[in-house]
C-alpha cells in the first residue's frame, strides 16, 4: 500500500515527484522521466532552459494521479480533454476579438 491515501493527495498543495512516487510505489526517477516523455499523463513537465541552468518544473494535479493510479485516465483521453479545452479557448477568444470590434 502506498504512503498516501487519496484524500491525502488532494490536500497538499504542492505534489512533488517525490509523493507521486510514494503514491504510486515507483521511483521518483521513473515519475519525472515518464512526465517529461508524456507516459505519466498526471500533470506537465516544463523544460526551464536558461543560460547558465538547465532544469525541469513538474506541476502535478492530484485528480489526474488519483484517476491514474486506479486506471481510469490514459494519455489518449487526457490528449483528447486538451484537444478539447484548446478548441474552446480558440473560440472564445475568437469571440473576444468580435466584440471589441464593436
Amino acid at each position: 500500500m502506498g504512503k498516501y491515501t487519496d484524500e491525502e493527495i488532494r490536500k497538499f498543495s504542492k505534489i512533488t515527484c517525490k509523493i507521486v512516487a510514494d503514491y504510486l510505489e515507483i521511483s521518483p526517477m521513473a515519475v519525472s522521466i515518464g512526465m517529461r516523455n508524456n507516459l505519466l499523463p498526471i500533470g506537465f513537465a516544463v523544460h526551464n532552459e536558461e543560460r547558465y541552468s538547465d532544469s525541469w518544473s513538474y506541476h502535478i494535479i492530484a485528480e489526474r494521479l488519483i484517476a491514474y493510479k486506479y486506471g481510469r485516465i490514459s494519455g489518449v483521453q487526457v490528449q483528447n480533454i486538451e484537444k478539447s479545452l484548446n478548441t474552446i479557448i480558440s473560440q472564445f477568444e475568437e469571440m473576444k476579438k468580435d466584440l471589441l470590434l464593436y
